[in-house]
């Protein structure tokens, strides 16, 4: 059967759709978005004062609200996003926050397309990471529990059971030292 219009079903397509179609041009398109939004990130990196002043800011909201202390990621999580909007009180506890910066020191670290904010103290000798500056904001990643906000002994003798300053319910005693096994009679 003869047809008459064969050349009608291909379509003439642009040069710029034929490399958009190609895995090549959707590759090379990815890294350009990627270089353009690398160079953002790096001209929008905050500097050590913002990163500072925002994590003092976040870090008093911190220890403002240690009511519930958080009891899974996704609690520190809302909170932490919270911060980010939010401002300290003016009402702060003097004492938490003197104790706050007597035992635990702030670094600032500088990455090419970001900066980082790290405390250090007694609990994390290596460091933490409380906060990431990316794109102009200060994003943090504080937990009331990596703070070091008091100082005083967790046990009066060697044998005696921990202190507990909210309970005086006994947790119990140390085992016996010496080993009573299946063994012993050998």
């Amino acid at each position: 059967m003869y047809q008459n219009n064969l050349g009608n079903y291909r379509t003439k397509e642009t040069l710029f759709g034929m490399f958009y179609h190609s895995c090549l041009g959707k590759i090379i398109l990815l890294l350009l978005f990627l270089g353009l939004l690398s160079v953002i990130a790096f001209f929008t990196r905050p500097d050590e004062k913002t990163v500072r002043a925002e994590m003092d800011d976040n870090i008093r909201q911190c220890i403002m609200s240690p009511d519930s202390l958080h009891n899974d990621w996704m609690d520190d999580a809302v909170a932490n996003i919270g911060y980010i909007f939010t401002t300290a009180d003016s009402t702060v506890d003097h004492e938490l926050l003197r104790n706050f910066q007597k035992y635990n020191r702030l670094e600032y670290y500088e990455h090419p397309l970001y900066s980082t904010m790290y405390v250090y103290n007694n609990f994390h000798i290596e460091g933490i990471r409380c906060g990431i500056g990316v794109f102009g904001l200060v994003i943090p990643t504080v937990n009331f529990n990596d703070l070091i906000l008091r100082e005083g002994p967790i046990r009066k003798d060697y044998n005696h059971p921990l202190i507990e300053v909210n309970t005086d319910e006994y947790l119990g005693s140390n085992p016996d030292p010496i080993f009573h096994g299946e063994y012993d009679n050998q």
